[in-house]
């Protein structure tokens, strides 16, 4: 089973390097490069080397694993799946390949950005690749729930609302004072001035509930799914991270994990239709 996982893996990642898509992914990394750690002048913060290298890292594994999921599902590679005793090996190759293809890209960046750039410690060195790794692999699986290899039903909207929802969530404040509450306030005096009641009711009452204590605890809530990026973060810039932001990593590959679950569930259960 591993040697099949392997062999689809350099099958997929060499068919990538060799494509526009491969070429237009190495350009935009080196155009990345120059302009952010540009070779002609010094750039010695180790924090915005680690981050920037860190983000570039997860956007060419996404858009890697976006197009290799595309060229998996094209009908030049039907008989290359149905002779493999589980699809699961299949979608793993696809991961391995896209995982492959940003890490290499990351690295080559993160190597030229030393040129003129910032000195690494051996915290630095020790601290980089749990952080690097984590990110890419929940970038990978992510665009595979993005991608048509793997979507069934409506379950990318889904999961991306769910994203969304969270995101808007953790953004809200519960302050008597906040922008969304204040112009709720307001709408409920227009609809005062015009005699509709019940609207006014309901807006008032709207901004009364942003303002009080359950927007807070939603918000806290939504906190702790993004907990680790924030942990990650906070320990780059601290130069180092303490007992509960080391965990941090380890979270983001438990989220990677329970979602590449959820997208080998339904890669094993779909009808597949395959691109010409």
């Amino acid at each position: 089973m591993t040697r099949r996982i392997w062999i689809l893996t350099a099958y997929f990642a060499k068919s990538f390097f060799f494509s526009v898509t491969g070429l237009l992914l190495l350009l935009m990394s080196l155009i990345y490069w120059v302009i952010l750690f540009p070779p002609g002048q010094r750039t010695p913060d180790v924090e915005n080397y680690i981050i920037l290298v860190g983000a570039l890292g997860a956007a060419v594994t996404f858009l890697a694993a976006l197009a290799l999921s595309g060229r998996a599902g094209r009908m030049e590679n039907y008989p290359l799946l149905v002779r493999l005793p589980s699809r699961l090996e299949y979608l793993a190759a696809v991961l391995l390949g896209a995982l492959f293809i940003g890490i290499a890209l990351q690295l080559l960046v993160a190597v030229l950005a030393l040129i003129r750039g910032p000195d690494l410690t051996t915290s630095h060195l020790l601290a980089i690749p749990p952080i690097w790794l984590s990110v890419n692999v929940l970038a990978a699986v992510l665009a595979l729930h993005a991608s048509d290899l793997v979507t069934a039903g409506w379950s990318r909207v889904s999961l991306y609302g769910l994203l969304a929802l969270l995101l808007i969530l953790d953004g809200l404040t519960a302050s008597p004072d906040s922008w969304l509450v204040e112009r709720l306030y307001d709408l409920s005096d227009v609809f005062l001035r015009m005699n509709l009641m019940g609207l006014s009711d309901a807006a008032n009452g709207a901004a009364g509930w942003l303002g009080g204590g359950t927007v807070t605890a939603l918000s806290s809530a939504a906190g702790i799914v993004f907990w680790p990026f924030q942990a990650i973060t906070d320990a780059v810039f601290a130069g180092g991270f303490t007992a509960s932001q080391a965990l941090a990593p380890a979270v983001l590959l438990l989220y990677g994990s329970i979602l590449f679950l959820i997208a080998a569930t339904l890669f094993a259960g779909k009808d597949l239709d395959f691109a010409e």
